[in-house]
């Protein structure tokens, strides 16, 4: 996977960049605007469809071809054979073991897949998908240079002032799928109400052209930009994993609930098949995602890769702590204030209370448990007793 030392490759320097106030944001996401001055004020605009996310730093690939479908969908995790124009849906690239390699975002218009990827993994990705090619009829072309990715949480994404490309005819507008458990997924979330209930999220392909006209919309005051702060706290409190930084490379989709939108349990066979089916049916994933409410006191918020601690009790003894996690997301929310998602050990209790190290600093975390203990093992077989054991007599 991806790592937060990784940077974008191209293209760099959004024009949005240009509006006043407007801060750049770092390491992956170096090239949009991480905030426009008023972080929380975005937020609030957002989460009521009124504000628009630069999202042009991302990268899109294509893949055309009859065989486009079929061969996406022998690789990958999610069934996408059946497809039709303008259905969104999201995959996964797993290695042989099960671990994730790329998360990507999908949209067919019937002529060709649209894969919508950070741009970091872009070049691998792409050198990838050529070399599995063989005989197939398929391309890939890279279109980053000639599209521009934009978020909005807006009822209508097309509305002004967004104009979704539409090369063969059909829109291109991804629906994010988060907001329910997807056909052929499983949620290991408790089924109470679920935040991704509520994650309206859609992302636009425009020509890339269209920026300046989308900038000058935003400096008349005719439309409205939110930065990358403002979608981080909404997506970190939706409890949605985004790969590029709640991943990494021991990662299965199981630790992160991703097999509630990114995985087919039914379909046929594709790489690591045997590692999710083997963990959902047979064992628990290693690790689980946590949501972590901070304490705020001393204004510092945690970073990527910051330990996540927990008291260990020995007896007769003072308590020691030990590592059980790491931070993957953090930031602060307009109404939840301090938010991080972590990945902690699974054998972690969930009403434990946790500790973060962030700039020397113990900062006390009260947990939400996304993916419980238990997760795993629904394949109900019954223990066998061991050879040489007698079963009790009636």
């Amino acid at each position: 996977m991806t790592t937060t030392a990784d940077a974008p490759l191209a293209p760099t320097g959004s024009p949005l960049l240009e509006l006043d106030a407007a801060v750049q944001a770092e390491g992956i996401d170096a090239g949009v605007a991480a905030h426009y001055g008023a972080p929380l004020i975005e937020q609030r605009r957002l989460l009521a469809g009124q504000a628009v996310v630069d999202l042009s730093h991302r990268g899109v690939l294509s893949i055309s071809g009859p065989d486009r479908l079929t061969w996406l969908n022998s690789m990958s995790s999610q069934e996408l054979r059946g497809l039709t124009p303008g259905q969104s849906t999201e995959t996964l690239l797993l290695d042989p073991s099960g671990h994730l390699e790329y998360a990507i975002a999908l949209l067919d218009d019937g002529v060709e897949s649209w894969l919508l990827i950070e741009a970091a993994e872009l070049p691998g990705l792409h050198a990838w998908l050529d070399r599995m090619r063989f005989t197939l009829r398929v391309q890939v072309v890279d279109h980053t240079l000639a599209y521009a990715t934009i978020g909005t949480m807006a009822a209508d994404p097309a509305a002004a002032p967004l104009t979704p490309a539409s090369p063969n005819g059909v829109p291109l507008v991804w629906h994010d799928p988060w907001t329910a458990v997807a056909p052929g997924g499983w949620q290991y979330a408790a089924d109470t109400a679920h935040p991704g209930a509520a994650w309206r999220w859609s992302e636009v392909l425009i020509d890339r052209s269209a920026l300046p006209a989308l900038r000058d919309a935003i400096a008349a005051g005719t439309a409205q930009a939110a930065g990358l702060l403002a979608l981080e706290a909404l997506r970190i409190a939706a409890w949605r994993p985004r790969g590029a930084l709640d991943a990494d490379d021991r990662t299965i989709p199981h630790e992160l609930d991703w097999l509630r939108t990114a995985v087919h349990l039914n379909k046929g066979c594709y790489r690591g098949q045997e590692t999710v089916a083997k963990v959902h049916n047979l064992g628990h994933p290693p690790r689980r995602l946590v949501l972590l409410h901070l304490d705020g006191s001393d204004a510092v918020l945690p970073a990527h890769g910051d330990k996540v601690q927990a008291d260990r009790f020995v007896a007769g003894g003072e308590p020691e702590r030990r590592t059980v996690g790491t931070i993957t997301s953090s930031a602060i929310h307009h109404e939840l204030g301090p938010i991080a998602l972590a990945v902690v050990k699974r054998t972690v209790p969930g009403s434990v209370t946790l500790h973060v190290l962030a700039q020397g600093i113990s900062i006390t975390a009260g947990q939400e448990v996304i993916v419980p203990e238990s997760a795993g093992s629904v394949a109900e077989i019954p223990r066998l007793p061991r050879l040489g054991v007698r079963a009790p007599r009636g």
